[in-house]
């Protein structure tokens, strides 16, 4: 078949069967990809209602969807409870920052190292290791909570900074991804470095981190998340108030209002309860957003990383 109709009959096939612009043919994955994304986006939206919603929609009834009368006042009400606290707000970022970088860097380097050992290197017990790895990943978190404090009351851990850290550094299904897809690097390249004198380490960080980097964007987006939104840590773990995070603090917050409004008058009472449920829709909002940027830059790398584990 020569130039002139290989062009042709692939010009054909792309406006028809897999065309690589909009075609009429693709209206029926529209039909259904559409309605399943306004259901996936109604969380999101939820969301970001609730934190605008004035006292008198929060309590609405019927309960409204989307709100009507935006206003600011749920975080004005949360700004000045946090004005209030007896440590500076600031001090409860500052520690939610340091301890979500400090675990997204720290369980990278730990998952990737286990995982290129796991995938490329040859020892015994190899494979136990990795099923130990793969059990770890059915266990719900509230299933360990006893002996997760028993090891860090061991450790000498308790109302430390390392609490926050050292517990979720091994990450089953961060090791599970990232041996799943350094098991695609071919070997012929790592034995070619090798041959060329490279050193594991050299390998590691020259050949294998820039050929899995969708895989560690991944694992950073699900530390992040782990970490940013981690309130157990701050409240089984810590008594110093200066050592807990803003996830905890912001938690507080919403219950105190709760709280307060089960003591006092009625009327007094039924004001504590609209602002707590203000300051909690405000707080999730702030919560939220981090965990939201950070995915809509790295969703890409994500895809990646699950199309690739899959295929194997």
């Amino acid at each position: 078949m020569n130039n002139r109709w290989f062009r042709r009959y692939t010009g054909m096939r792309n406006r028809g069967i897999n065309p690589q612009g909009f075609h009429v043919s693709q209206l029926k994955f529209y039909v259904v990809l559409l309605p399943l994304a306004a259901i996936m986006l109604l969380p999101i939206v939820f969301i970001f209602s609730s934190a605008f919603k004035p006292p008198d929609e929060l309590f609405a009834y019927p309960p409204r969807f989307f709100v009507s009368n935006p206003t600011l006042k749920n975080f004005t009400d949360l700004l000045s409870k946090t004005s209030t606290s007896g440590i500076p707000v600031s001090r409860y970022l500052f520690n939610s920052v340091l301890v979500t970088l400090v675990t997204v860097v720290s369980s990278v380097l730990v998952s990737s190292t286990a995982a290129y050992a796991l995938s490329k290197k040859r020892f015994k017990l190899k494979q136990v290791l990795f099923a130990i790895n793969n059990v770890a990943l059915m266990f719900v978190p509230i299933a360990v909570t006893i002996p997760r404090f028993l090891v860090i009351e061991k450790l000498n851990l308790l109302n430390t900074f390392w609490v926050h850290i050292l517990p979720v550094l091994a990450m089953p299904v961060g090791l599970f991804l990232l041996k799943q897809f350094i098991d695609g690097v071919p070997d012929e390249v790592i034995e070619a470095a090798q041959i060329d004198g490279a050193s594991d380490v050299t390998i590691y960080w020259r050949i294998i981190l820039p050929m899995i980097q969708p895989a560690i964007a991944t694992i950073a987006i699900l530390t992040f998340q782990a970490a940013w939104n981690n309130t157990e840590v701050s409240t089984l773990y810590i008594n110093n108030e200066s050592l807990r995070t803003l996830a905890f603090y912001l938690n507080t917050l919403t219950t105190t209002a709760g709280a307060n409004a089960a003591v006092g008058t009625s009327s007094v009472t039924g004001a504590n309860a609209v602002a707590g449920q203000g300051i909690a829709a405000a707080g999730a909002l702030l919560m939220f957003l981090p965990n939201l940027v950070i995915f809509i830059f790295l969703q890409s790398q994500v895809m990646s990383t699950m199309s690739h584990s899959g295929l194997k």
